[in-house]
């Protein structure tokens, strides 16, 4: 089939990982290089026929990062990589022009907003470290905050490797306090969290938090009833990082391990600049926006329960613009 909507090339996959991760693929994803033959012609084949897409990738890596992070389940990820298409397009911006030379870009990625730490941890998943506390809201917006994230995450699950093995996170709170709780909304959080779960083609492992402002309390509450009990018996808070399940030399110097942050920032940022053409390639993807209900645009906690198969348009009384804001949604 020729595959006009492609904005990169349907490549031949060849899997050239280790035999551990090619068990841990198959025990774990149930992919085999039969299921994974299959679901690339069946999702290149989906996407080239699908009338609300407009352009998408078509090399294996992108529809990979889905797969694996679905089980191959097919129908499941094909819902997925629409949402995520899709919310890319209406939320421009928070989700494109992803440019980690961006000036603010730059700056929190030097103060070590959130780094991924060099080294594997003992199963080989890497540990993505957060230091909210360093956000300034006097410099920052809470657009900032989506796009440094999607940067970070967008460059580790290109990887196959973290694929397969799947994510820590650790964050420490020192510095943050009430006054963050103006960055969002509770209905913007509740969007942000349902589609975060959801949309995003990321396996997450574990989760550290420690040093929580006590004061935080109900916000750090709210935040785990936002997410699904599989997610929340992944989480560990901790009074102190001294006390956390991690392997402390994994850690920052000046968070009890060996390699000074600074050197950390260093080879992060290293590994962000290398996968930024890309990234900001990404931003040829598009669908036709004129063709998804408001809520679907606006990635309502009710869309994501209804198959965007059933997508029939916007309406004429529609609110919702090309923008997007999350500031005009509301929590159904």
């Amino acid at each position: 089939m020729k595959y006009t909507k492609a904005t990169t090339k349907a490549d031949d996959y060849r899997f050239t990982l280790s035999d551990e991760l090619r068990l841990i693929a198959h025990e774990e994803l149930r992919e085999t290089q039969a299921t994974r033959d299959h679901a690339l012609q069946m999702l290149r084949e989906w996407a080239e026929k699908n009338p609300r897409i407009s352009k998408i990738r078509m090399d294996a890596n992108f529809f990979l990062k889905f797969l694996r992070a679905k089980k191959f389940q097919i129908p499941v990820v094909q819902e997925n990589i629409e949402r995520y298409v899709l919310l890319r397009n209406a939320f421009e911006g928070a989700f494109k022009n992803l440019d980690c030379r961006h000036p603010k870009m730059a700056k929190l990625l030097d103060l070590g907003y959130m780094f991924a730490l060099p080294e594997r941890d003992r199963l080989g998943r890497r540990v993505i470290f957060y230091r909210p506390g360093v956000f300034d809201l006097r410099e920052f917006t809470n657009a900032d905050m989506l796009k440094i994230h999607g940067i970070c995450y967008e460059t580790l699950i290109a990887n196959e490797e973290n694929q397969i093995r799947g994510f820590i996170h650790a964050g420490v709170g020192t510095g943050i306090g009430l006054q963050y709780l103006s960055l969002f909304t509770i209905k913007e959080a509740v969007r942000i969290a349902k589609n975060g779960e959801k949309i995003l083609p990321m396996r997450h492992r574990e989760m550290y938090g420690c040093n929580i402002n006590p004061a935080m309390k109900i916000a750090v509450d709210f935040g785990m009833s936002l997410i699904s009990q599989k997610l929340r018996e992944r989480i560990r808070l901790y009074t102190d990082i001294k006390d956390i399940e991690l392997e402390k030399r994994l850690l920052p110097k000046e968070y009890g391990g060996e390699m000074p942050m600074a050197e950390m920032i260093r080879l992060w940022k290293q590994e962000v600049e290398a996968y930024r053409s890309q990234l900001l390639a990404d931003d040829e993807m598009s669908v036709h926006l004129n063709m998804y209900s408001d809520a679907a645009k606006e990635g309502s906690v009710g869309s994501l329960k209804e198959p965007l198969n059933g997508c029939t348009g916007a309406g004429e009384s529609s609110t919702y613009g090309l923008a997007g804001s999350f500031r005009k949604l509301e929590v159904d």
